[in-house]
């Protein structure tokens, strides 16, 4: 049988990670060892992100939520458990988009989970 030869495949792997190190400072972006260590680690660094992303914004929603409803007299433990007396089908997102755009529509749904209390 013929030899088979890496060097294709591994020109390709060496100038896939070079090009996810372009704009790296220094050797990182030149040399493929250090440019791999750089690499893997920015790459943790975006997973754990996209992680902590979800979480930022669930906590912010949570907090703009949390301001209109206390504007309304109510605090937001009380109005999510009407919420979900109530069966309306609004997530944190959308609530918290309306307590700062739309104050006029955010107050009739607090009004609604006040009567519900």
């Amino acid at each position: 049988m013929a030899r088979i030869k890496g060097a294709v495949t591994t020109r390709h792997r060496r100038r896939k990670v070079l090009k996810l190190a372009k704009g790296y400072w220094g050797a990182k972006s030149k040399h493929f060892k250090m440019a791999k260590q750089a690499v893997m680690k920015s790459q943790r660094y975006a997973y754990i992100g996209r992680k902590a992303r979800k979480r930022d914004f669930r906590r912010l929603w949570i907090t703009r939520i949390s301001a209109g409803v206390q504007a309304e007299g109510m605090n937001y433990s009380r109005f999510m458990y009407a919420l979900k007396k109530l069966d309306l089908p609004l997530n944190r997102k959308v609530l918290a988009d309306m307590a700062v755009n739309d104050k006029e529509a955010f107050a009739v749904i607090v009004k609604k989970a006040q009567s519900v209390l």
